[in-house]
């Protein structure tokens, strides 16, 4: 598989630099598409930008994957991956991603193959600020 084109979506580069900042992530590059691990083994988000300006992201959401199917653009995660509660999101370089969820479930899907002890000493982050529309 190739590499996804570079990330320029200014929501997408912001969710990219909420999931770095966990504890223990590291960005892995497997399939041309990064991948978010929990000390480098365990993937919680997989997120790649697309020619149009757009950007896609799949998270591992057991508890609120009905939820997030319900935003424009998500959809069950191939290779079976949507029956273990993963969720991929597909946003065009014009649209304006619900960063306040996105970040929300970044927390859950992160939490859900972090260790406990690392969770637990971990508090959730603060929400990222809204982007200015000129």
């Amino acid at each position: 598989m190739s590499a996804s084109p570079p990330l320029r979506h200014p929501d997408g580069k912001a969710l990219r630099k909420a999931a770095l900042a966990y504890p223990d992530t590291v960005e892995d590059f497997p399939w041309g598409h990064s991948a978010f691990k929990v000390g480098g083994k365990k993937v919680f988000m997989f997120m790649g930008g697309d020619e149009d300006g757009g950007f896609s992201c799949s998270m591992k959401l057991p508890f609120r994957n009905e939820e997030a199917l319900k935003v424009k653009g998500a959809k069950p995660t191939e290779y079976g991956l949507g029956r273990a509660g993963w969720v991929t999101f597909q946003f065009s370089a014009k649209a304006k991603p619900p960063m306040a969820k996105l970040t929300d479930w970044l927390d859950e899907s992160w939490r859900a193959v972090a260790p406990k002890k690392l969770s637990a000493a971990y508090a959730p982050p603060a929400p990222p600020k809204k982007r200015k529309v000129s």
